[in-house]
């Protein structure tokens, strides 16, 4: 992957590019997750952050889709990627939105349980309690999950997900870093969903010994900026607090943050919020 401004050498790091778009790196492989690279989906803007284009995004080692929804399968973002990197996709996404089509031998779907290897490190899908359909009707066809990403350290991205029996038996205990939905991009959420409290339940099931919020405090319809701001900035914070009263580690980052401050490399050190 080519250096972001700052530069990004490191091995191993995390940085957040907002809503539940991630960089991950361990083992010096680049790991992207639910690209949303513009500044518009649809009905939603981008309300905070930089345009995460700036980071390096376009050449990852290998790209991560958790579900068909057009904030976290957004084809536009997709496509502004270089022609050879990787997706990996649910199972039989390309039967639920056929538009993947056309990205051919680039697609690996996989079940939960299922796993690859892409360069120095393993992805392995896992469940997700969430509806994986691209529209609200229709058929079922190719299940959300979220993935394990293992190499020096085992990452947890949750994609999008409630709490479900047996989550801690699917992802594996003792998670380095879980990166947890804690909010949406309206002033309501439904069910399939994280609030904060909920994600402070998984990162303790998943003893997580970090654990960073996304999936929130970035998009926003259109017309919504004076609609319950607190929806939109507060859900973060308040799952550190949920996270630190369970005696959690939790850090709150701002869009286009990394680990250890917006300047530095995914694997720099830093203060956690407190």
């Amino acid at each position: 992957m080519s250096a972001p401004p700052g530069g990004n050498t490191a091995a191993s790091g995390m940085r957040w590019l907002g809503h539940a778009s991630t960089l991950i790196v361990d083992r010096g492989t680049v790991v992207l997750t639910d690209p949303v690279l513009t500044d518009r989906v649809a009905h939603l803007r981008r309300r905070r952050g930089p345009t995460p284009l700036g980071f390096g995004t376009r050449n990852p080692d290998v790209v991560l889709l958790s579900h068909l929804h057009a904030d976290h399968t957004h084809l536009p973002s997709l496509r502004l990627l270089d022609p050879d990197v990787p997706i990996v996709v649910p199972w039989r996404a390309m039967d639920g939105l056929p538009a993947l089509r056309r990205f051919g031998d680039r697609l690996v779907p996989l079940r939960p349980g299922d796993e690859t290897r892409i360069g120095e490190i393993t992805v392995r899908a896992v469940p997700a309690h969430h509806d994986g359909r691209r529209w609200r009707r229709g058929p079922q066809l190719a299940p959300a999950v979220g993935y394990v990403v293992e190499g020096d350290r085992r990452t947890y991205f949750a994609g999008d997900t409630d709490l479900y029996p047996g989550l801690e038996d699917h992802v594996g205990p003792g998670v380095d870093l879980a990166l947890l939905p804690v909010g949406g991009w309206g002033p309501t959420l439904g069910v399939g969903h994280l609030d904060p409290p909920r994600a402070a339940v998984a990162a303790r099931l998943l003893e997580a010994a970090l654990a960073v919020p996304i999936h929130y405090g970035t998009l926003w319809p259109i017309g919504f900026d004076a609609v319950r701001p607190r929806s939109f900035f507060g859900p973060g914070a308040e799952f550190v607090h949920h996270a630190e009263r369970a005696g959690l580690v939790a850090v709150e980052l701002r869009p286009g943050d990394a680990l250890g401050g917006p300047d530095r490399g995914p694997g720099s050190s830093g203060t956690h919020r407190r």
